[in-house]
C-alpha cells in the first residue's frame, strides 16, 4: 500500500483494523457454504433464514480471523444455531475448505486494500500521481525497493536504502 501511494499512517491503522473487522471473504464463504449444505441435503433455507444466517455469519466471521480451520467451526456453529439438522452436512465441504481458505484470504485482502485506498483518498493521504504510475504499469512493485523495516523506498532512492524509524523518519547511521 506504501508503494501504491497511501501514506504509512493510513496503512498502519486501516489494514490491521480491516483484518479485525472487515472479513468480507469469510462472511461470504460462510453464508454460501451454509446455503450449499442446505441445498445438498435437500432442505433449502427460506429467505428469512438466509437473511438471519447472513447477519449471523457477518458477525461470526470476526471470530474466524487468523485461525486456520476456524471457518469450519464457525460454519458448524452457525448451522447449529439456525438449523441443527444441517450440521452433519459440514462434512460435505471439509475436502475443499483448505482451497476455499485461499479464496477467502484473497477476498479479505482485496476488501482491505480497497478500504485502505478509500480511507487514504478520504483523508487526502493518497498520492494520486504514484497510484496512477502503479496502475499504468510504469512503476511495478519490486521487493528489492523495500528496506529492512518494510518501508517502501522510491526507485530513484534505491542504492543505499535509509533505515526508517517508527514515525517514518530516517534513522541516521552512527559513524565509528
Amino acid at each position: 500500500m506504501d508503494h501504491f501511494g497511501v501514506d504509512r499512517s493510513v496503512v498502519g491503522i486501516t489494514v490491521p483494523t480491516g483484518y479485525s473487522f472487515n472479513l468480507d471473504g469469510t462472511a461470504i464463504y460462510l453464508t454460501m457454504a451454509a446455503l450449499f449444505v442446505a441445498e445438498a441435503l435437500g432442505t433449502p433455507l427460506a429467505i428469512g433464514e438466509q437473511i438471519s444466517l447472513l447477519v449471523f455469519m457477518i458477525i461470526a466471521s470476526k471470530g474466524a480471523a487468523g485461525v486456520s480451520g476456524a471457518g469450519l467451526a464457525t460454519l458448524a456453529a452457525g448451522l447449529q444455531s439456525h438449523r441443527p439438522d444441517l450440521v452433519e452436512g459440514v462434512g460435505l465441504i471439509v475436502g475443499i475448505d483448505r482451497f476455499m481458505s485461499e479464496a477467502r484470504a484473497l477476498t479479505n485482502f482485496t476488501g482491505n486494500a480497497v478500504a485502505t485506498v478509500l480511507v487514504g483518498q478520504w483523508t487526502n493521504e493518497l498520492d494520486k500521481v504514484q497510484a496512477e504510475r502503479v496502475l499504468s504499469g510504469q512503476d511495478p512493485f519490486d521487493e528489492s525497493t523495500m528496506n529492512e523495516d518494510h518501508a517502501y523506498t522510491a526507485p530513484e532512492e534505491v542504492g543505499t536504502p535509509a533505515r526508517v524509524g517508527k514515525a517514518g523518519m530516517p534513522i541516521e547511521e552512527e559513524e565509528d
